[in-house]
């Protein structure tokens, strides 16, 4: 009988509060206060400031399962495990348990839990380098376990190492990072392609093998001189997809049949009258599976389509899904669409329930509506051209969204063929101009704790309490943060005049010169709603909170980090103020010269 998602959420949970552990709830595909990423892509992500040193207030022992979103996977999507859109499972230790009681419970949820054949099952450790020796602690654990050796792979920090900058090498002074082990399922229907090298091994990327489980085992610091030294505080960090997982306690290697996605699946088929079992259909129908699935999640976290930013990210996924239906048959596409956002809510519901609470739909249809009109256009310049080179066919896929098939298929009307290898060479080096200006950007959604975002965040605190003050009906809707400005999104039921956000920035900046002290408590979230503290209503809250008091004037739910005290924020200036949706504003404000 096959395991369901909603058994596997169960057995996960079960799993690790049996073994003491406290569920974190999620936050949004959207994180709050990070501007290093534009979305959270994994569990780890809203934990880190807890794994480098902040106490958590749910204690030192926590799992969740988190939605993630990897801008960065679009292209890859297609393939029999490439998704955009996936959930991960986790769980941490905040300085308690190690090496030993970590794959110790790692193998056991894997083998006795959902049960995987220990014969499918092999494990990759870190192999050492000139500065750090191999992990030969990670190699013994899974020895004794009754991992034999031929199914233990030692790989080189490009594979089995975190930190935040990457490999030893590029890691700065004083940085944490340490060694991981993956662990892999293998699916023996799947050969070995041999374009990927002669032998097949846990990191081959033929298909044969799919990861479902890392632990991080942050141990190192760098130091001054280039060495590292071992953390006095060690902390795991685990996560698994939940997703591949699911594949393989049902030992399937298309991650597309099982129960996230098959349902999606059949709904294409019987709406397009194309059979996913054909190979000609299984890309097509696996972009639209998981682009529309992707959107949805995006949509209920208030994204919307733009050209800018999450706006943009989301109608590429709305537009490629849309052109490769258009290839894939001619069925009325706003069917189909409707269809699929009904199939999605239906596997989701009692899981995220936001999902419900947003008409997903409507907000595809419009962004379908819209791009038919650029389809035309496109089409109707494609038409102009007596031909067209690998060059220009890149130049219409970024122009009108147009992926390389529509165009080569308008061409083969016409009796010519395009280069592939040209296009593909031009979208190798787009993609390599993105990862260069993105490395920042998607380097691991770790926010920037620098000294200057630390003033804009806790500045954000007095704005949110001083529009309250102003305003009365406000709730916060979002805030981006970078070391050039600060941005606060707000939803008001009045509409703000010019002099209510000229009174907002006075009351900032009098509370910024009265020098107010900024403490925190951890606190029962009741008591912390009791006493009035204000949250950001789109995220999920445990029992027990972090609250962070600015003086008497503001008290607001916050993990941090924060300036001591207001005086360190400075004068600030409120330079920007716009409406961006329906009782939605935007602030943008920054520090006075």
């Amino acid at each position: 009988m096959s395991l369901t998602h909603l058994q596997l959420r169960e057995k996960f949970a079960k799993f690790w509060q049996d073994n003491q552990h406290v569920r974190v709830p999620p936050v949004s595909l959207v994180p709050e206060n990070d501007p290093t990423t534009l979305f959270t892509g994994s569990g780890m992500q809203p934990l880190v400031p807890y794994l480098l040193g902040e106490p958590h207030p749910l204690g030192k022992k926590l799992f969740n399962i988190q939605p993630c979103f990897r801008a960065q996977d679009i292209e890859e999507v297609g393939d029999n495990r490439h998704t955009t859109f996936f959930e991960m499972m986790g769980n941490w230790s905040l300085g308690t348990y190690f090496k030993k009681e970590q794959l110790e419970w790692c193998w056991k949820f894997f083998t006795q839990v959902l049960d995987l054949p220990e014969d499918k099952l092999w494990v990759t450790v870190f192999q050492g380098d000139k500065t750090i020796p191999a992990d030969y602690e990670s190699r013994e654990i899974w020895r004794k376990l009754g991992v034999p050796e031929k199914r233990i792979y030692k790989y080189g920090a490009n594979q089995n190492w975190w930190s935040r900058a990457g490999i030893p090498d590029k890691m700065p002074t004083g940085e944490p990072g340490g060694p991981d082990s993956e662990v892999f399922y293998e699916f023996e229907s799947i050969s070995h392609d041999k374009k990927f090298g002669s032998e097949c091994h846990p990191n081959c990327p033929c298909g044969r093998f799919l990861e479902i489980g890392n632990s991080v085992f942050m141990q190192y610091k760098k130091n001054a001189d280039g060495s590292f030294s071992e953390l006095p505080n060690k902390n795991v960090d685990f996560g698994a997809g939940l997703e591949r997982v699911l594949a393989a306690a049902n030992n399937a290697p298309d991650i597309f049949t099982i129960d996230v996605y098959s349902q999606v699946v059949r709904t294409v088929e019987k709406f397009s009258n194309k059979k996913y079992s054909d190979k000609k259909n299984q890309l097509a129908i696996r972009v639209i599976t998981d682009h529309l699935k992707a959107a949805m999640f995006l949509i209920s976290s208030a994204v919307y389509p733009s050209n800018k930013e999450h706006g943009y990210i989301l109608r590429r996924l709305i537009r490629r899904s849309e052109v490769k239906l258009s290839l894939l048959s001619s069925a009325d596409q706003l069917k189909v669409y409707e269809n699929i956002c009904g199939a999605v809510l239906k596997i989701y519901s009692g899981v995220y329930p936001e999902l419900m609470t947003v008409d997903t739909f409507s907000v595809i249809k419009e962004e379908v509506t819209r791009f038919d009109k650029t389809l035309e256009r496109g089409l109707s310049e494609i038409g102009k051209l007596d031909k067209i080179d690998g060059r220009q066919a890149f130049d219409f896929y970024q122009t009108f969204g147009f992926p390389f098939e529509i165009t080569e298929e308008i061409m083969k009307e016409k009796g010519q063929t395009i280069d592939r290898g040209e296009f593909q060479s031009e979208v190798e080096k787009h993609q390599e101009k993105s990862r260069t200006s993105a490395k920042g950007k998607f380097k691991g959604g770790l926010a920037d704790q620098s000294e200057q975002t630390v003033k804009y965040h806790t500045a954000t605190h007095l704005i949110h309490q001083a529009l309250y003050d102003v305003l009365t009906t406000i709730r916060q809707e979002g805030s981006n943060i970078t070391t050039e400005r600060l941005r606060f999104d707000f939803y008001s039921e009045k509409k703000p005049q010019p002099e209510d956000v000229k009174k907002v920035e006075e009351i900032v900046n009098k509370k910024s010169t009265e020098a107010l002290p900024v403490r925190f408590e951890i606190m029962a979230k009741e008591e912390a709603n009791r006493i009035g503290a204000r949250s950001f209503f789109k995220e999920k809250y445990g029992t027990q909170v972090k609250v962070y008091f600015i003086g008497d004037y503001s008290k607001e739910f916050c993990g941090g980090p924060h300036v001591a005290n207001t005086k360190n924020i400075g004068k600030i200036s409120i330079y920007k103020f716009n409406k961006i949706g329906s009782n939605l504003y935007r602030i943008y404000a920054r520090n006075l010269a």
